[in-house]
């Protein structure tokens, strides 16, 4: 499914294309996708909240298949070998970022479905070193929602910096907050989420949220810590007003609409705001295998490839339960 030009997804942007298999580099692998997790940022490449990269470019970054061949220096995997491929695709190594573990931040940085074709295909190849070893206590189309859904959310669980025992904010119930609430809620973490949709406020108290309540609906208790899933600029000063002092509020989204002007007591008292920029591996491999303790159960909603502008469509309305999921035919569970 390639977009040759940013529109609204209700346009039906992008189209289904026979092309040839890509080749893999010396250090790549040539993936056969069997499952594709849908993405808000999938729809932010899409409808131009982030400028195109490439053109034409296949979006998609929650990629899990099987590896069909390997490039001729590439020795970590083998043919039929399970593995995810995420947002982050490559690094340069050798930046000051890079060198200080902080690979997130790279100067020179590639992103699957971005700069480079992703996972609304068939095929897609991704350097060996950034592929990730799916455990196998997952199928297909529930791994690859953790692949960026459960790494970013992951992520900034950690900046929030809540401890067990502690209360955890969520602004926005989407594909992210639902495995997040299941990780927190693992580490005894008590949750509280707002967000305007119904259903998904029922979805979160299915998952063990202590709360659920509408945007307009003050929290029941001061929060410990906090994350912004939805790509709201104007939910900071909400969320921040729910913090107690001390307190950390994690910005999950890679776009966000303006942030109105902050009186200055909402910060006051030594709270914070940090911004979430992509994963380092570290991130992956911790979260999958805490993913798989646990176990984590994403709830999914699979479709078919050629369904792709309609599914994110959908998720644009919010009127995808969990995450969705797009489906090659070659998805074969455990």
């Amino acid at each position: 499914m390639r977009l040759h030009g940013q529109a609204p997804v209700e346009t039906a942007p992008l189209h289904m294309e026979t092309v040839e298999p890509p080749e893999p580099g010396p250090d790549e692998i040539l993936v056969r996708v069997a499952a594709c997790g849908i993405c808000r940022t999938d729809l932010h490449v899409v409808e131009g909240d982030l400028p195109l990269r490439r053109t034409p470019v296949v979006p998609g970054h929650q990629v899990v298949g099987r590896v069909d061949r390997t490039g001729s220096a590439a020795r970590r995997f083998r043919v039929g070998d399970r593995v995810g491929v995420a947002w982050l695709r490559r690094t340069c190594g050798t930046c000051a970022y890079c060198r200080l573990g902080r690979e997130n931040l790279c100067e020179s940085p590639e992103f699957t479905g971005w700069t480079h074709d992703g996972g609304y295909a068939d095929y897609t190849v991704v350097p060996e070193a950034f592929a990730y070893a799916v455990p196998n206590a997952f199928r297909d189309e529930d791994a690859a929602p953790l692949l960026c859904a459960g790494i970013i959310g992951y992520r900034a669980l950690r900046l929030s910096a809540v401890a067990p025992g502690g209360r955890l904010g969520l602004w926005g119930f989407g594909s992210s907050a639902h495995v997040t609430l299941q990780v927190a809620r693992a580490r005894g973490i008590q949750v509280h989420v707002a967000t305007r949709e119904a259903a998904r406020r029922a979805h979160a108290r299915e998952l063990g949220a202590a709360w659920a309540g509408d945007l307009s609906e003050p929290m029941p208790a001061r929060m410990d810590g906090g994350i912004v899933f939805a790509p709201a600029g104007e939910l900071v000063p909400l969320a921040l007003a729910a913090l107690d002092k001390g307190a950390t509020l994690a910005l999950a989204g890679i776009y966000m609409s303006p942030i109105p002007s902050l009186d200055y007591a909402r910060l006051f008292e030594e709270r914070v705001i940090r911004t979430v920029t992509a994963n380092t591996r570290a991130d992956g491999e911790e979260l999958l295998a805490e993913a798989a303790r646990i176990p984590i159960r994403p709830t999914v909603t699979p479709f078919p490839l050629e369904d792709a502008n309609r599914a994110l469509a959908l998720l644009k309305r919010g009127e995808v339960p969990g995450t969705g999921v797009l489906l090659t035919g070659g998805a074969s569970g455990l």
